[in-house]
């Protein structure tokens, strides 16, 4: 294989690999946004996709954790669905703007009536406002999808403890301390912290790493093309 014809394979292989890493993963149920602060208030989406390519979404039920409730739980109507919050008595009382509080809202149904089900290839959003949101690092939101045709898919497999996703994950909401958000963003080593400076920095890097990216490019294009010619150092000589 010529040196060209070994440059184009290299090339068309790494092509294919950034193709296949930037694939994306099977659609599931999200919570939106996927962060929050521990003890304030939150507006958050639950995002459904239909993933059936014949079945409508008709139903869709979120529970929310038994040990980290939530002392005020809102919905938005969605046209076309209808919503049944259900409240569980807690274990241990939480107490919340001064008032001690016996339930909270455990579960909730949205249910579509008529035309609004969610159609293969469409998704639909459920809005909750919630809160004081729990001191704990996340909370799960175990959700069941069910289809017009009878199948139920339960979004409930918790995060694994090596990071990897689960075959059919849960909502997850990330819960930080109040103040985290004003920490650095990154440390560029022990006790020195990332600014805007070092960031001006990366930039400045990444457009000279790729300016030298092109220039090695652009040589090795002369040097094939060099090596292609016929010898003439005889004839000169």
């Amino acid at each position: 294989m010529s040196l060209l014809k070994r440059s184009a394979a290299v090339a068309g292989l790494a092509a294919a690999c950034t193709l296949a890493l930037a694939a994306p993963a099977a659609a599931h149920v999200t919570v939106n946004p996927n962060t929050a602060v521990q003890g304030g208030y939150a507006k958050v989406t639950f995002r459904v996709p239909n993933e059936s390519d014949t079945a409508s979404t008709t139903k869709v039920e979120v529970n929310l954790p038994a040990d980290a409730p939530f002392a005020s739980v809102s919905l938005k109507p969605v046209a076309g669905w209808t919503m049944a919050p259900v409240k569980s008595k807690l274990a241990k009382p939480i107490e919340a703007h001064g008032a001690q509080l016996t339930e909270a809202v455990s579960k909730i149904t949205w249910t579509a009536s008529g035309d609004a089900a969610i159609k293969p290839g469409q998704f639909q959003e459920f809005d909750v406002s919630l809160g004081p949101l729990p001191q704990v690092p996340q909370v799960v939101f175990k959700a069941l999808q069910t289809y017009s045709d009878g199948t139920v898919v339960r979004w409930i497999d918790e995060p694994a403890a090596d990071g990897t996703e689960p075959e059919k994950p849960a909502p997850v909401l990330k819960l930080t301390p109040a103040g985290a958000t004003d920490a650095p963003v990154a440390a560029a080593g022990p006790g020195v912290t990332a600014t805007a400076e070092d960031d001006e920095g990366d930039g400045a890097g990444a457009w000279l790493g790729g300016v030298g990216i092109a220039l090695g490019l652009a040589a090795l294009v002369v040097g094939l093309l060099a090596y292609r010619r016929p010898g003439r150092g005889t004839a000169e000589s």
